[in-house]
């Protein structure tokens, strides 16, 4: 029980680190803040949906693709951006700089740096989404990488419905 307010501790002081971020990125211009583009091959069918099932921990779980491979994903509707952790990043050719990390995030845990990137097609259940905001955090900050409203909300919805977390383009 403890593990899982901790983890709950995080991904809310996660989450609001992320919306700030959000807010931040999204006033910023596209040149003043570099970007890595990461390419994936694959394609979807408009009008698809994903129904997703809580796991035991009661988390929604689920795979996408970057760039051909698979990764593993908590959707995580309080966090602003996908959030990658470097192991995770550097399977798919991310590996900031240490001057890249530049971007300050609060977490439970305390305050870590956070690489800014973009996801080139981030597909998930054949839902796929093009030009994904995302960030880059330390291995020991973020143990399970997170579906984030950068993604979440380019789609036509997502919601909780009946157990399970419903995700439809």
């Amino acid at each position: 029980m403890r593990n899982i307010m901790i983890i709950a501790a995080v991904m809310i002081g996660l989450g609001t680190f992320m919306a700030q971020m959000a807010d931040k990125m999204s006033s910023a211009s596209a040149t003043s803040v570099p970007r890595t583009t990461v390419a994936v091959a694959a394609t979807a069918p408009a009008g698809r949906s994903l129904a997703i099932s809580r796991d035991g921990r009661g988390h929604f779980q689920t795979e996408g693709r970057i760039d051909g491979q698979r990764i593993g994903f908590m959707i995580d509707t309080g966090a602003s951006v996908v959030a990658l952790n470097e192991t995770s990043a550097a399977r798919f050719g991310l590996r900031p700089s240490r001057g890249d990390y530049n971007a300050t995030v609060s977490t439970a845990n305390g305050t870590i740096k956070a690489a800014r990137t973009r996801i080139a097609m981030l597909e998930v259940g054949g839902l796929i989404v093009r030009d994904v905001d995302a960030m880059v955090l330390p291995d020991e900050a973020l143990s399970e990488n997170l579906l984030g409203l950068s993604f979440l909300s380019r789609l036509k919805r997502f919601e909780y419905a009946n157990g399970q977390m419903v995700l439809e383009q």
